[in-house]
């Protein structure tokens, strides 16, 4: 007879855990796994929840901006990020490290990573990746096996018996690897070659992947240390073969991956103490407003269950029972119940009096959202914005002299503005360029209308330079831009700037017709106050997403 496969058994749920708290996990794990979208349908089979409660949470999830519904579709929104953004801003990492690792990066032409271990996996927790047609990234968040990865072994020197023993249960439960989907299929290597590599590792203070994530892939991780020995994380460098071999990774690259680490261990040690954010409490009023309004659709425990862990984000890296309630604004009761299910689900840890996030937070949602873009925030909001105004929106960036359109909702008129995705116009006889030329340095500026020929597109186009540079003055001050038939004969349009959290104009979005449509009054007292709350719905969303990660345009 075969051997009997031993499967692990689930922990009892304890008796004060969060039901509804635990089944809106679920679901956001499962979209997760899905790559961010399912219709509900899908949800309910993968769930195993009923439709009606299915319902209940996308809903609740859709009022805290953590899911978008559409038709049947329910798809992960930037605003979950916030979650995964909680954990890496309490253990302060990629705040101390991310500036040494992209700046190594640069000097070796490869890409960087850090990441942490999550039982016997991994996850990264910061990306400095090439611009390469064969580019090398893995998504942050990402769980991948201690065995198929560089930073495995070098956390897996550091194990106890209990930590290999869960090692091996969950490959004899799981040998094809199906609890990690993100990695392409293929046979786990033998236990006495990760074991032979965590010895190595152990003794050289450093690990290497040999094509075992992927064929052509190769990877170097030396450890970073906390000031008492522990390692905190695990910083690589990836490759390819046609490249770096694996052993010519160590003899071109080891001594500045190790100067790098070591730089970050002197980061670590003279950081000044975390300072949390004073706790304002309004979580829980917010989300007793939403049931309010919203009545039984709105599951309020889930939403406050969910809360508990957003507020670690300005907390500090550890937070008590008490500090978690005066953040939240939840009863005690509350927020302990919260807390233990949240404990039991594996998303916190807790030492005596003190409850810090674990890594697995990122699991909910962070890998698919760390691949967003500013045209996909935008485009759900374009959408309705279209939709209120009858008119056509669009998202454009500066290229050059020109305004690029990046994402756009065309209105459903007989008459409309025909614009596509990667058209481009030149930016000064544009509302979309004029916000963004407004928004330049004054040698920018300069610069950028030096080499502009200010030609005639239509009738009213602006052609003198002191004229254009009026105009730019005024649209700084009043922070709008509206052009009326300088682009083209009947066509007008108002635009406003998209800010990222440093402030700076990364891109515009503007609403175009027909200029029978509208008057230009009718355009600043209509479309615009329109216009500007899309925009801050944009830019919370993008802030939310930039946070950690790097938001390419489209």
């Amino acid at each position: 007879m075969p051997p009997t496969r031993t499967i692990p058994s689930e922990p009892p749920v304890p008796a004060e855990a969060v039901a509804p708290l635990m089944r809106g996990i679920t679901v956001l794990r499962r979209l997760t796994d899905a790559d961010g979208t399912l219709s509900s349908s899908d949800l309910e089979r993968a769930t195993g929840l009923a439709r009606s409660t299915v319902d209940r949470v996308t809903t609740t999830l859709a009022r805290m901006g953590y899911v978008r519904l559409d038709g049947r579709d329910v798809t992960l929104a930037p605003g979950l990020m916030e979650l995964g953004n909680a954990y890496l801003a309490s253990i302060r990492l990629p705040v101390l490290f991310r500036e040494r690792a992209d700046a190594l990066a640069d000097e070796l032409d490869e890409s960087v990573s850090l990441a942490v271990p999550d039982g016997d996996g991994i996850r990264f927790i910061h990306q400095a990746t090439r611009r390469r047609a064969m580019s090398l990234s893995f998504r942050m968040g990402d769980l991948l096996p201690a065995e198929r990865t560089a930073p495995g072994a070098l956390f897996a020197a550091g194990w106890g018996p209990a930590q290999w023993a869960a090692w091996r249960e969950r490959r004899a439960a799981d040998p094809d690897g199906a609890r990690f989907p993100s990695l392409p299929p293929r046979p786990s290597p033998p236990e006495d070659d990760f074991t032979a590599r965590v010895a190595a590792a152990r003794t050289d203070g450093r690990a290497l992947d040999d094509q075992l994530i992927e064929a052509g892939l190769v990877a170097l991780a030396v450890p970073v240390r906390a000031p008492g020995g522990d390692v905190v994380c695990a910083l690589s460098v990836v490759s390819h073969t046609s490249r770096h071999t694996a052993e010519g990774l160590v003899d071109t690259l080891l001594p500045r991956l190790r100067a790098a680490a070591a730089a970050m261990e002197d980061r670590l040690r003279t950081a000044p103490p975390a300072r949390p954010v004073p706790a304002t409490g309004v979580l829980a009023s917010w989300t007793a407003a939403s049931k309010q309004e919203l009545g039984r659709e709105f599951i309020e425990s889930l939403a406050r269950g969910l809360t508990v862990l957003a507020a670690f984000g300005d907390g500090g890296e550890t937070l008590t029972l008490s500090a978690v309630a005066q953040a939240t604004g939840l009863p005690r009761a509350s927020a302990r119940r919260a807390l233990i299910t949240l404990e039991h689900l594996g998303y916190v840890a807790v030492d005596g009096r003190e409850h810090r996030l674990t890594p697995r937070v990122l699991g909910l949602g962070y890998p698919p959202l760390s691949r967003t873009t500013l045209s996909r925030i935008a485009q759900p909001h374009l959408a309705a914005l279209a939709g209120r105004t009858k008119e056509s929106a669009s998202l454009a960036v500066l290229v050059d002299d020109a305004v690029q359109y990046v994402a756009r909702s065309a209105s459903h008129r007989i008459m409309s503005v025909n614009i596509t995705v990667g058209t481009r116009f030149p930016a000064y006889a544009t509302s979309l360029g004029r916000v963004l030329l407004a928004d330049l340095t004054p040698a920018e500026l300069d610069a950028a209308l030096a080499r502009t020929e200010l030609r005639p597109l239509a009738p009213r186009t602006l052609t003198h330079r002191t004229e254009l540079e009026a105009v730019l003055d005024r649209v700084r001050t009043q922070g709008y831009a509206l052009v009326d038939k300088e682009l083209e004969e009947g066509l007008r349009s108002i635009a406003v700037p998209v800010r990222d959290r440093a402030g700076a104009a990364v891109a515009s979005i503007n609403v175009a017709m027909h200029s029978s449509s509208r008057t230009i009054e009718e355009c600043e007292d209509q479309i615009l106050p329109q216009l500007r709350d899309t925009v801050r719905k944009i830019e919370a969303e993008l802030h939310t997403a930039e946070r950690f990660t790097r938001v390419a345009v489209a």
